[in-house]
């Protein structure tokens, strides 16, 4: 589920892997300009929409594993005479991900989940390190979606023994990704902040990444979650200032915090918002994972 530039990656996998020629992969797809795509890379696809939950009953008992990478939507419209906590409530859920749940209930479940989500549900750690036992604490409302997912699919390996994992993945990063490095950021002149202000952030190459979906397909334990992240430990303003440097090109100018809420979209702030590092122990011990690129620089430099 989720079939883009990640699931691409994690389908050559299975070639690098050298799986047996038995083992057959389906894909989800909403459109049918990407059908002879799949095909092309050995993948059966299959046309559905996680936002059309009577498409989906065709995947019921298909599948002994699933990889479900699609993100819920970007909002959800609440019912016209919803009150404002229904509304909030609605703001915060994911449909797709519990569509999806009710489809596969149908008949047989897989044996292993393995759902993508994101570092974001750990809020603003004030830059501490954080392990994946430290509570959710979404402070928007695309983190309380991600926290929604996570806790219908947990829900579901409790109650019917499904092997659920779930990655929380940081900033995707790639050469050979589409907007996969801050290359276009600097070209555009993008200020940020101040150290004094500054926030940490994390990264996982999009080969690494690909490399710990199938990991976890088969050697995840139950009802698990995993930090998915390198070994870097960088300020945002750190990070571009060694993207510049590897680029070639002039460094970001720094502002302040307050400059940036003049400057800066809505959405570039609510990046800068949180600040927070990972540990990824549990990526690298239960699922083996050796990672290709285990600081940020040996990926842009790749």
């Amino acid at each position: 589920m989720g079939c883009g530039d990640v699931g691409l990656r994690v389908v050559r996998q299975r070639h690098a892997a050298q799986s047996p020629q038995a083992l057959r992969v389906v894909a989800l797809t909403s459109s049918p300009q990407r059908v002879s795509e799949l095909r092309a890379v050995g993948v059966t696809p299959i046309l559905g929409n996680l936002d059309a939950p009577h498409t989906l009953r065709r995947l019921a008992g298909l599948a002994t594993r699933v990889l479900h990478l699609a993100p819920p939507p970007n909002g959800v419209t609440p019912p016209a005479k919803a009150t404002p906590a229904q509304a909030a409530l609605s703001a915060a859920s994911d449909p797709r991900t519990l569509a999806l749940v009710r489809a596969l209930r149908l008949r047989s479940l897989p044996d292993c989940w393995v759902y993508g989500s994101t570092t974001g549900v750990y809020g603003d750690r004030q830059g501490q390190w954080t392990p994946e036992t430290t509570p959710p604490n979404p402070q928007t409302a695309r983190a309380q979606r991600r926290v929604d997912a996570e806790q219908h699919l947990r829900w579901l390996g409790r109650a019917t023994g499904v092997r659920v994992s779930v990655l929380r993945i940081p900033g995707i990063y790639a050469p050979d990704r589409e907007g996969g490095t801050p290359r276009e950021r600097l070209l555009r002149g993008t200020p940020a902040l101040l150290p004094q202000d500054d926030v940490y952030t994390n990264h996982i190459h999009a080969n690494d990444l690909a490399r710990a979906c199938w990991a976890a397909l088969w050697r995840s334990a139950p009802q698990r979650v995993y930090n998915v992240c390198d070994e870097t430990s960088l300020t945002m303003g750190e990070y571009f200032d060694l993207a510049a440097q590897i680029f070639g090109l002039p460094k970001p100018e720094r502002i302040t915090r307050a400059e940036a809420q003049q400057r800066l979209s809505p959405m570039l702030l609510s990046f800068m918002g949180e600040s927070r590092r990972l540990t990824n122990l549990r990526m690298k011990q239960e699922l083996g994972l050796r990672l290709w690129y285990p600081k940020v620089e040996d990926g842009l430099r790749s």
